[in-house]
């Protein structure tokens, strides 16, 4: 049980509160016993043991006289106490009596038949006067008996039965706080189990969140309040650096722009393409940063989306770039219709990424598939030389690249998996059949809208043409 952990809260309110249970009936047993002793309590009683010994050792003779046996028990009793005596009267009204009776005593016997029971205690050293009377039974009957002998300090006597009253009281109580403690305390501390699952859903997706503070104990809410203003401070300091990132990719649209059309009114020349290569990653990488800020800030109202239509009319448009970095781009599709819900444009701006993504390190070289399956599956493979396993979840992070001297700015793949993320889909890479890697995307279709009665695979692939 958590409760039982070292540092738990309810472990040690549950110990303290236990100690200082048990502290206050003993200080409560000590005071009554104080109290009974100062109030003049003290002195001694007579054992009732020793009317019980004596109605044990009177026996009933043939004429229907009482007589005395010497018993085992009785012969013990005397040899311990030499003066002991006793009076004792059956129902019938026949006597009998054994010891020296003290004076006061002797004629008491004959009202014995009127009192069963009585401590009677003589506060005075050397306490002749003390005696019991009982009603003990016996081989003879019963008897109403007056003893006195065999005697015990008021002291003891008190210390022993309240020690008797406390210990079954002590037990009871610790058995109910054991039990009673912890759902007491589980109950008062249930707010707290509240905040905690509400901290667990706070994530940079669900901005705005805070922690409750209706119910929360008094000592706690000096902390939740602590954390909730840390959590607004963490959420202004978000929103200005997302502001910064929109504004200054807004910015360096302008003059990017400017660039690529000065550069496209130089000589043709090499150099010249170089730079015009250049300028459209700075242009790209603008791009996928107001991606970012677009999902981050609006969600488009998701309507069916065809990703046959989608990933045929991404890979046409694309064929002309791959072709001309020396690559064979090829479309598949196993069925002529394959709807989703989604956004059209940011599932296409997430198709895209992956194949410049191939074109990018598909080593120059080779066949950059596009297939699309009636599962939702949409993958983009190539011939390169692959990703090695240990980076495959890296690669999805943002501005993470396999080697420092990789071109571009790592924002692609990471913009691919917040768009199949926000549609509630899954991306992933994997080797290729023929070597190289494949990335997958993998979306819920919608199953009323895919399909075809008559299905003929699409596959095109270009020689030294475009799509």
């Amino acid at each position: 049980m958590k409760w039982l952990r070292k540092n738990s809260l309810r472990r040690t309110l549950i110990i303290q509160l236990l100690l200082c249970q048990i502290g206050v009936l003993m200080l409560a047993a000590v005071l009554l016993i104080a109290f009974l002793v100062k109030a003049g309590l003290g002195g001694v009683v007579v054992d009732p043991e020793v009317a019980e010994i004596a109605a044990r050792a009177i026996e009933r003779g043939a004429d229907g006289r009482l007589k005395l046996v010497e018993t085992d028990e009785l012969h013990e009793l005397r040899q311990s106490v030499p003066d002991i005596w006793f009076v004792a009267r059956d129902e019938q009204g026949n006597m009998i009596s054994h010891g020296p009776v003290p004076e006061p005593y002797r004629m008491f016997g004959m009202h014995l038949d009127k009192v069963a029971f009585a401590d009677i205690r003589d506060a005075v050293p050397p306490y002749s006067l003390a005696a019991v009377v009982r009603r003990a039974s016996g081989p003879a009957g019963e008897f109403n008996i007056l003893a006195g002998g065999r005697m015990f300090s008021i002291a003891y006597i008190v210390l022993v039965l309240s020690n008797l009253l406390m210990i079954p009281f002590v037990i009871l109580l610790v058995l109910i706080t054991v039990v009673s403690i912890p759902w007491i305390v589980g109950r008062s501390l249930s707010s707290l189990s509240m905040i905690v699952q509400r901290a667990g859903k706070i994530d940079v997706d669900r901005r705005g969140d805070r922690l409750p503070e209706a119910g929360v104990p008094t000592e706690v809410q000096p902390l939740v309040q602590a954390v909730n203003g840390a959590l607004q401070r963490l959420d202004e300091g978000y929103e200005r650096q997302q502001r910064f990132m929109l504004d200054a990719a807004h910015e360096l649209r302008t003059p990017i722009a400017i660039l690529q059309t000065r550069l496209e009114t130089m000589p043709e020349s090499a150099f010249r393409n170089r730079l015009m290569v250049d300028a459209g990653r700075i242009a790209a990488l603008a791009e996928q940063m107001l991606d970012l800020q677009r999902l981050d800030h609006g969600r488009a109202a998701f309507v069916d989306v065809n990703l046959v239509s989608l990933c045929r009319q991404v890979a046409a448009d694309l064929a002309p770039l791959a072709i001309a970095d020396g690559y064979e781009l090829s479309f598949e599709a196993s069925e002529d219709r394959v709807i989703v819900k989604g956004d059209a444009s940011a599932l296409e701006r997430a198709v895209v990424n992956l194949v410049q993504n191939a074109i990018e390190h598909g080593g120059q070289r080779g066949l950059i598939l596009v297939r699309v399956c009636g599962t939702g599956l949409i993958e983009v493979s190539d011939q390169g030389t692959g990703i090695p396993f240990e980076e495959r979840e890296r690669i999805f992070e943002p501005f993470h690249r396999l080697q420092p001297r990789d071109r571009g700015a790592g924002l692609g793949l990471n913009l691919v998996r917040e768009i199949v993320g926000r549609h509630g889909g899954h991306v992933s890479v994997s080797d290729a059949p023929g070597g190289g890697a494949c990335f997958s995307i993998a979306l819920r279709i919608d199953p009323a809208g895919s399909g075809s009665g008559n299905v003929v695979p699409l596959r095109r692939r270009p020689a030294k043409a475009a799509i």
